[in-house]
């Protein structure tokens, strides 16, 4: 079963925010979040971890729970290989998945790109697209969310000798644009 949450309301981070979120996580987590210098890493490490407990406890469940990383960075739960997840953060949102199959997510701000970074990131038929559209930060943004989903699917980090085929492959692939907030989340599974 394939569970998501999006938060998008960045406004609310704060001090006061951050001391209310820190009993909620692990003391794992916990430390993790405190060795951020900045406020923003510091909430959006706790408040994706307290994400993925809501769904996590939907599932049935308990809290606390011990995460590890694969070679690649890819965070898992140690205790429950059977259970899937991926965490993503961005100035404009949070996102979270859990699944019982591996899944990826990326969540992006639309920001400026230039000419070099598309070249080197997308095939000719998604040059073409972002060059077409009548927003290329937001096409690109979609393009890129979708590759950095299945990237976080196959738990592999950033391969450059498949960036330009990687959507060609047999993931589903589902993308959300939140034009107004301006920021694209791909789920991948």
């Amino acid at each position: 079963m394939l569970q998501f949450l999006v938060f998008d309301a960045m406004d609310r981070i704060s001090e006061d925010e951050i001391q209310r979120l820190l009993p909620l996580v692990s003391d794992e987590r916990r430390e993790e979040a405190l060795r951020y210098k900045h406020l923003f890493g510091q909430f959006a490490c706790l408040q994706s971890y307290v994400m993925l407990r809501e769904l996590l406890e939907r599932q049935g469940l308990t809290h606390p729970f011990r995460m590890v990383k694969n070679e690649h960075g890819k965070p898992m739960l140690a205790d429950h290989p059977e259970v899937h997840f991926n965490l993503s953060h961005c100035k404009a949102g949070i996102a979270v998945a859990v699944s019982d199959q591996p899944v990826g997510i990326d969540i992006e701000s639309y920001r400026r790109v230039n000419e070099r970074l598309i070249r080197h990131t997308m095939n000719e038929t998604e040059r073409e697209a972002i060059a077409a559209s009548d927003d290329p930060v937001r096409t690109f943004t979609e393009f890129w969310t979708k590759k950095e989903a299945v990237f976080k699917l196959h738990g592999t980090g950033i391969l450059r000798e498949v960036l330009h085929t990687l959507l060609d492959g047999p993931e589903h692939v589902e993308t959300h644009v939140n034009p107004e907030k301006q920021y694209v989340y791909s789920l991948a599974w």
